[in-house]
């Protein structure tokens, strides 16, 4: 595995164990290497987490392009898993944690607010079959995307999931069920 791929995993597992209050020096000693290894690879804590972004959405993407792929799933069930998809090696990271970000690293926020918001082409592509195969009633796409990354915007941008003690994933699998239960044509 390479040097840097090592660094962005353990760098999910210090934010998991102590959120942003993990240090260079933690991810260093948790891999057994020196920082100065590590600032050889990344300059300071918001490239590391800058670079982290782009892996964690990299992963989510990758996974997503594998369950486009499946034949034995229905449209539906298909949307409501690649809307919400997390790949396993990501279902650990504290997602519900990022808000923590947008005041201390609003570079780090805005650029997740990007990946949020981009790459809803193939699920748009997917929508349209299932309006068009009858299994959900033909709304526009424009408004399901705007609930559905509202929402995830809304889950990550404050403490709300940690105050009500909702798990991230379970707060996603919540919210897509009622969105597209919400849009299905039942008796398809």
């Amino acid at each position: 595995m390479e040097l840097s791929q090592r660094i962005l995993d353990a760098t999910i597992e210090e934010f998991n164990e102590k959120g942003m209050k993990f240090t260079m020096d933690d991810i260093a000693k948790r891999l057994g290497i020196s920082k100065k290894t590590l600032y050889t690879v990344f300059r300071d804590k918001e490239t590391l987490f800058l670079e982290m972004v782009d892996y964690c959405f990299d992963e989510i993407k990758r996974y997503k392009d594998q369950l486009f792929m499946l034949k034995t799933v229905d449209a539906v069930t298909k949307l409501k898993q690649v809307m919400i998809a997390m790949p396993e090696k990501l279902q650990g990271l504290d997602w519900r944690q990022i808000y923590l970000l947008k005041e201390k690293h609003p570079n780090i926020y805005k650029k997740i607010e990007q990946k949020l918001e981009s790459g809803w082409e193939p699920i748009e592509a997917l929508f349209d079959q299932a309006v068009m195969e009858g299994k959900v009633k033909k709304v526009h796409f424009a408004v399901v995307k705007a609930i559905v990354e509202s929402s995830i915007e809304h889950f990550i941008g404050n403490s709300m999931l940690i105050e009500q003690n909702i798990n991230y994933q379970d707060s996603l699998s919540e919210m897509i069920e009622i969105v597209i239960d919400g849009i299905s044509n039942k008796e398809n």
